[in-house]
Parts: C-alpha cells; sequence; structure tokens
C-alpha cells in the first residue's frame, strides 16, 4: 500500500511513518520547512493551506491512502482549511484517514459516543469540527478518528510540560479539574493504520481506557521518569481565571470492537499505579 502522511514531522506523523514503513509500505509524508529523521520516506514540501499545492502533490504521489496528522491549535489556516484542501484533493477516490480530536466536545456531555454532535467551545476546537463537516460532505468513505491527548515515552508536548514544570522552567499549572483519556503514540498510529487498510468509514474513536486529570497524568509521568511528584504544581482552571471543569472522555466502545489493535489506558503504559 502506498500512504500519505500528511504532517510526517509532527508526533503522531513521525510515529506514522515509522510504523508504516516498518510494514512494509510505500510512504510519503510531507514536511512544512525540513524533512524527517526516516529516511525510508519520501519527503515532500507541502503548505497544507494552498489547495493548488496540495491538489498537486496528491495527484504526483498518487497515494493509495492519505493520512492527515497536520494541525496547529492556534492556526485556523493548517487545520480546518488545510483539511478542507486534503478532502478535496482525496475526493473520490483516494482513501483518507483524518484525525480529529477531542476537543470539538465541549465536555457539558462528559462521555461522547461516536454519533454526538460536536459542540466545541475553544477555537482549536471549532476548527476541527469544521474539518469533520467538509470530510463528511466531500468523502463519505473516510475515516474521522477522535483522538485525545497523545503520550509517548519521552516525546510529547505534555510530557516536556511536566518536566518544565517540575523544573520550574516556566509558570504554570497542572489542572486538577481537566479530564481526557490520554493515548499512547505507538498504539495511535497502530490503529490509524489497522483503519486504513480497512473498508470502515465515518467517525471513530481512538482513546485510552483511563479517564485522567491533566494533574494525574503529570503524577503519572513523573514517577515513571523519577521526578519527585511534589515537584509539580497544581490547581484549578478557575485559578487561572478560566471556566470550571472541563472533562472530556471519548467512548470508544464501537471501534475497539472491530479493532486488533490494543488501546491502553495510560496507568498501565506508563507503568504505575495510584
Amino acid at each position: 500500500m502506498k500512504i500519505l502522511v500528511v504532517g510526517g514531522t509532527g508526533f503522531l506523523g513521525a510515529e506514522l511513518v515509522r510504523q508504516a514503513t516498518a510494514l512494509g509500505h510505500v510512504v510519503a509524508a510531507t514536511c512544512f520547512t525540513r524533512p524527517g529523521a526516516a529516511a525510508e520516506a519520501d519527503w515532500r514540501s507541502l503548505d497544507i493551506r494552498d489547495r493548488a499545492d496540495v491538489a498537486r502533490l496528491v495527484a504526483d504521489v498518487a497515494p493509495d491512502v492519505v493520512v492527515n496528522a497536520a494541525y496547529r491549535q492556534s492556526d485556523w489556516g493548517i487545520t480546518a482549511v488545510g483539511a478542507a484542501n486534503v478532502a478535496l484533493a482525496t475526493a473520490p477516490g483516494v482513501r483518507l484517514v483524518q484525525v480529529s480530536s477531542d476537543a470539538v466536545f465541549s465536555g457539558a456531555a462528559v462521555t461522547y459516543a461516536e454519533d454526538a454532535v460536536p459542540d466545541p467551545d475553544s477555537p482549536y476546537g471549532a476548527a476541527k469540527a469544521a474539518a469533520e463537516v467538509m470530510i463528511q460532505a466531500t468523502n463519505p468513505t473516510a475515516v474521522i478518528a477522535r483522538t485525545s491527548l497523545i503520550i509517548g515515552d519521552g516525546g510529547s508536548p505534555h510530557e516536556a510540560l511536566v518536566h518544565t514544570l517540575a523544573s520550574g522552567e516556566r509558570p504554570g499549572i497542572l489542572f486538577t479539574d481537566d479530564v481526557r483519556c490520554p493515548v499512547h503514540v505507538a498504539d495511535l498510529a497502530a490503529a490509524l493504520l489497522e483503519l486504513a487498510d480497512s473498508d470502515r468509514a465515518g467517525v471513530h474513536h481512538l482513546a485510552g481506557t483511563d479517564a485522567l486529570s491533566r494533574y494525574e497524568l503529570g503524577l503519572l509521568i513523573a514517577r515513571r521518569d523519577g521526578v519527585d511528584p511534589a515537584r509539580l504544581p497544581s490547581g484549578a482552571r478557575a485559578d487561572v481565571g478560566l471556566a470550571g471543569r472541563r472533562d472530556v472522555r471519548l467512548d470508544c466502545e464501537l471501534t475497539r470492537r472491530h479493532l486488533k489493535t490494543r488501546l491502553r489506558g495510560a496507568r498501565e503504559f506508563l507503568s504505575c499505579r495510584e
């Protein structure tokens, strides 16, 4: 299978490239400024905000599958317009897997099934929701994979945040009332590639089995990495002037029934017990 990974230099994108090449797929991947580390991939420069640029690239690579893992939380052009450009370039005829986010939900309902209607309360969530609408309208065979906080073996943004907060390098707190279902990047990438090589379509939820606050997650990361958990600053969202509790849990039961890939909970993949 020939796979094009859009956003191949990101945390998730790099893992997708690594796993896809290890499985023997022919892999092309995009970068904005410089290629990623995987020499086996065919690296292509791409501005995802440029519709013509995206169309030319997809036509040139002629992939069987495109996995779009590109995003930037503060950039509507990349997250929403870019995803729309990918959707237009792949429809019809090219299988698309779009990585979406639990940010499409406000947390008002706490637990969200795959058929729940998005109700974003942030610009990033609105951009991801807009991308979902465009993809559903233009490419009905596409997979929209909503996920949660992505954690790895030391390389994720949240893990870096835990270390910088514990060292005092930056101010801030880990929220005790902001709850997610963290997923390991290797599990997520494997699940995305499994869905890419299937006949599944529509919305799928891919998250871990444990619902944890950002502070609870930070404690697990600290213990794994030998950092004193007592050094982690904690507090509620109201402590920094944000609206109260934000608890978003993705119900992944339907998708888990169809997957061979096991999506572990953070307590398991961080090898800690509370």
